[in-house]
């Protein structure tokens, strides 16, 4: 262990900023929480209002520790220094893997890397979504990067096959020794967004039929049981589950199950840019695909916080980074991947994949900032928002309509990934532009009206001329804000 993983790892709990993590200064730490005034919201313990704003950040690169602590440092810097307060970590990634060598055996080294992690999440003001698990068979599938052997009986495991793994007592009480371990080291972090048990749970063996999602299903009671566990090891944190893309209709039915589940936290969606998905809304623009996928989940009105928790864009079929996020040095993708879920009734920003490939090769984090700027001083449960189209024949407009407040977020339509990076037409700048806002939404009276320019990161002043709002030049993208 090198003296700086070492330093890094000293486990005080302070944090500063919207995190108010505290410890040893007489203050409660607060929790992340699904929040009791607007459940579609998140909300600290203390009452003050949580908005994520982050991306996967899933592991640093492997080989030498302290470059890669050094590296996993760098990205939550510049994640943190604009505004970012979220990312999701995978403990199961060879880097933080615990239980590498024999089934049921952690290595403590590997746990001092989590400790370092949390530490600097607290330094940062971070929290940190903790995903248990991302296996997909045990040794006899073709993905080399999903197979788990050591759970196998041939190697002194628990489980025949992947199947037997969720369906034997034994396999599951050897899971829940694990849940054991993990909260007798982290049990009541504040610095824990949330567990989730499994990366694209559906993804794995017999998981993705829809039976399987049914009441006796194995993948729904497995869920049930261990979603159970969470809450009981870890009751100030939030429990959830994750599926994979939601790129294809038979998953309706499978993610309208998970969402509903009582135990499950929130609403959680993973949805790509995927030129070989069967949907063919997910080979369209960035911000319908992303709009669609929370619209969705919404309209299972399950009562919780629904989250774009993994978003980007990728090569047909998931078979690696989309090739141009090389062209993207704008950060259209990102920007879209980051602004539309919130506007289409999200409780945060969409999380972005490729966070090392793409984020932070392309220095993209100032995208966070102008997010965080936006919403800075908003209490989304206080507003208790619901989100609204407004039709223009230039641009999709999302908001998000309160009764003191409405904010929108407007996107030129003719400006997509596909004219910007494949065919390289640069931006129009468009002037003249005025929006006719519906009867409804209008402020009765005076208002203060501002709009900022999410590209160059100017505020002005704004003003509604005979039902209309002016305005002013600008490209891509644009948001309003009516305090009514």
């Amino acid at each position: 262990m090198s003296r700086l993983l070492l330093a890094v790892s000293v486990c005080c709990w302070s944090f500063c900023g919207t995190g108010e993590i505290r410890a040893g200064d007489g203050s409660e730490p607060a929790f992340v929480r699904v929040s009791p005034r607007d459940p579609h919201y998140f909300e600290l313990s203390n009452g003050r209002p949580y908005i994520p704003i982050g991306l996967n950040m899933i592991a640093p690169p492997g080989g030498n520790v302290t470059r890669a602590m050094a590296q996993m440092e760098d990205w939550m810097r510049g994640l943190s220094s604009n505004g970012g307060n979220f990312i999701r970590l995978w403990l199961s990634q060879d880097f933080f893997d615990v239980e590498h060598a024999a089934s049921g055996v952690y290595d403590e080294e590997k746990a001092q890397r989590i400790d370092a992690v949390l530490a600097l999440a607290r330094k940062y003001d971070i929290r940190v979504k903790m995903t248990l698990e991302h296996f997909r068979h045990l040794g006899d599938g073709r993905q080399e990067w999903a197979g788990r052997p050591i759970y196998h009986v041939s190697r002194g495991g628990p489980a025949r096959d992947i199947v037997d793994f969720f369906a034997n007592p034994a396999a599951r009480e050897q899971f829940r020794r694990k849940l054991d371990w993990y909260a007798k080291r982290y049990g009541d972090d504040p610095a824990v967004f949330a567990w989730e048990l499994w990366n694209e749970f559906d993804a794995v063996g017999e998981m993705w039929q829809p039976e399987a999602w049914r009441p006796g299903g194995i993948a729904l009671d497995w869920t049930q049981e261990m979603l159970c566990a969470l809450h009981q090891r870890f009751p100030k944190n939030m429990a959830v589950q994750s599926l994979g893309s939601f790129d294809h209709q038979s998953r309706m039915e499978v993610y309208r199950a998970f969402c509903l589940l009582p135990d499950n936290g929130f609403a959680q969606v993973h949805r790509y840019l995927d030129l070989g998905a069967k949907l063919d809304v997910c080979h369209g623009p960035v911000d319908v695909l992303a709009a669609d996928a929370v619209q969705t989940l919404l309209s299972f009105d399950c009562g919780k916080p629904v989250v774009l928790a993994e978003s980007g864009a990728v090569e047909p079929g998931h078979s690696g980074p989309f090739k141009l996020y090389a062209q993207d040095l704008a950060g259209i993708i990102l920007h879209d991947i980051l602004f539309t879920p919130f506007f289409a009734g999200a409780a945060g920003t969409g999380q972005c994949w490729h966070w090392d490939s793409y984020v932070a090769r392309n220095n993209l984090w100032h995208h966070f900032g102008r997010f965080a700027k936006l919403v800075g001083d908003l209490d989304p449960s206080a507003e208790h928002f619901r989100p609204v189209r407004i039709e223009h024949p230039r641009l999709r407009i999302y908001a998000l309509a309160g009764p003191r407040l409405l904010l929108a977020w407007c996107r030129d339509k003719e400006n997509t990934w596909q004219t910007e990076l494949a065919e390289r037409k640069q931006p129009e700048r468009l002037t003249d532009v005025s929006i006719e806002l519906p009867a409804n939404l209008a402020p009765a009276g005076a208002a203060r009206i501002r709009i900022y320019d999410l590209w160059t990161d100017e505020w002005s002043d704004g003003r509604i001329d005979g039902g209309r709002l002016a305005l002013p030049p600008f490209t891509r993208s644009i948001v309003f804000r009516i305090e009514r």
